[in-house]
């Protein structure tokens, strides 16, 4: 049953955790090595991603003896790559010949939009929240991930050069941070994470 307080607590809980506003560094810096990205293109796969991980998201991870937490690492580990090249300039992630096809989904789909902890937190969702519900907020998100997406190059326009190199190298330290803390939670949940 649709329930509008549902949908937005778990739009607004999405919102938070995608967090598109804090990738709009990585967006341009990739955009920059690979000519252009297709926001229509990453918002789907993400998409895609988030949706089938909502219907049957256990069950895969399940199937190929994967738990959540290992799930979650991998995730971190990119994260951690993406945020060591926007602070040490270096370059991991490396244009191939089809790199505006292969840019938009890895890294930008799968984990910047539709990462570990995106797929997590769907699944914790469908513990609290009606499934048609998570599916409505779902959408609604990517309906602002495909306009930030599209919105890159006036983002850039406005911010400027420096602006730019200053997020840049603030976000890198934070995705740095999440990756640190993922993989904390994840590796080591006995611990205390």
């Amino acid at each position: 049953m649709v329930d509008f307080k549902q949908i937005l607590s778990v739009s607004l809980i999405l919102f938070s955790v995608i967090d598109i506003l804090g990738s709009i560094p990585i967006i341009i810096n990739l955009r920059k090595k690979v000519g252009h990205i297709q926001s229509g293109k990453a918002t789907i796969v993400a998409g895609v991603l988030m949706i089938t991980f909502l219907l049957v998201g256990k069950s895969i991870l399940t199937l190929f003896g994967i738990g959540v937490e290992d799930f979650a690492i991998a995730g971190a580990l990119i994260i951690f790559a993406l945020g060591a090249e926007m602070i040490l300039g270096i370059e991991l992630f490396k244009p191939d010949p089809d790199a505006t096809a292969s840019a938009s989904i890895v890294p930008i789909a799968f984990p910047l939009i539709a990462g570990a902890g995106t797929l997590t937190t769907i699944l914790t969702l469908k513990a609290e929240f009606e499934q048609i519900n998570i599916a409505i907020g779902i959408l609604l998100n990517l309906i602002f991930v495909f306009i930030v997406l599209k919105s890159t190059n006036w983002l850039e326009r406005k911010l400027g050069k420096t602006g730019v190199d200053v997020l840049r190298r603030i976000f890198g330290i934070i995705l740095l941070s999440i990756a640190v803390k993922i993989f904390k939670t994840n590796a080591f949940p006995l611990a205390g994470g």
